[in-house]
């Protein structure tokens, strides 16, 4: 595969990119239900992008009700080669402040009532989340982002927590004391999602606010976040078309095209043939072999 399609997964106050050439809403089906909307897909300097708003527009989704699943599944299906997610965060570390764009390395998963995977009985996979983001694209987009005009911090550990409240004082105090440099609602389980689904993914985070840790700091407030949001997304559309225009012109292969190879461990005639339906989009690859 030597063509570049990017998914751009848009987080709170990114909702569509007015730089898309030829665009239009592309509606699509998954066997997982719904995704967030309609994919939008165009191109940028020649390069093709399909972009789904992650809430949907009009923010009408929750972090806990995002439909993870369906939302990999459809740019999967879409022809995507490489997942960018922009999201918004607070910041756990004084020197990340808001303004700031944080390119993720790690993450700490606290999710606890979301699927994070597309396997199961009847098929069962492991795939490894030791090094949970593409090096090259998650490069490719600090480079873009500092195009933009960002200041880019390159590498981060993002603490992904259920939501919909933010956290309480304590918890984002141990939090810093884990290792977290940002915390997020929805970086998980989408990042594992994507490497079951053989996708180089990126996060890029955009820094709203200090989370509440600060002893001199008050409360996460709605307003500040939503007044940050709007100079931060002004920039993401920026960084993806400064992506568009340093990208390789030839996509060389990447390790994680091939994940799965190593990764389905259910022995071919015990696959369920209904699971294998439902991953028809996911692992056709792998499942050929």
């Amino acid at each position: 595969m030597s063509e570049w399609v990017i998914g751009i997964i848009g987080g709170s106050g990114l909702y569509e990119i007015d730089a898309l050439e030829e665009a239009q809403w592309i509606a699509l089906d998954t066997p997982w239900g719904a995704p967030s909307d309609e994919l939008l897909v165009g191109r940028i300097a020649g390069v093709k992008f399909v972009f789904l708003p992650r809430h949907g527009r009009g923010h009408r989704i929750p972090p806990a009700a995002l439909n993870a699943r369906a939302n990999i599944d459809a740019l999967k299906r879409a022809g995507c080669t490489d997942l960018i997610a922009i999201s918004a965060v607070g910041s756990l570390r004084e020197e990340l402040a808001p303004g700031r764009f944080v390119i993720v390395d790690q993450y700490l998963d606290r999710t606890v009532a979301r699927v994070s995977s597309f396997f199961g009985p009847g098929l069962v996979a492991h795939v490894s989340m030791a090094d949970p983001v593409c090096p090259r694209l998650s490069a490719l987009a600090g480079d873009a982002a500092e195009a933009a005009g960002a200041e880019v911090a390159r590498r981060g550990c993002y603490v992904a927590i259920e939501g919909p409240q933010f956290s309480t004082r304590a918890e984002s105090r141990a939090y810093r004391a884990w290792g977290g440099d940002v915390i997020g609602m929805t970086g998980m389980p989408e990042a594992k999602l994507a490497r079951e689904a053989e996708l180089p993914y990126a996060s890029v985070c955009m820094v709203t606010d200090y989370d509440c840790w600060r002893e001199d700091c008050e409360a996460v407030d709605v307003a500040q976040i939503l007044a940050r949001l709007a100079a931060n997304a002004e920039t993401a559309r920026r960084l993806i078309v400064a992506l568009a225009q340093r990208l390789p012109k030839t996509r060389a292969a990447s390790p994680i095209d091939t994940n799965l190879d190593n990764a389905i461990v259910t022995a071919p005639a015990a696959r369920d043939p209904a699971m294998l339906a439902r991953l028809d989009a996911i692992c056709a690859r792998a499942l050929k072999k």
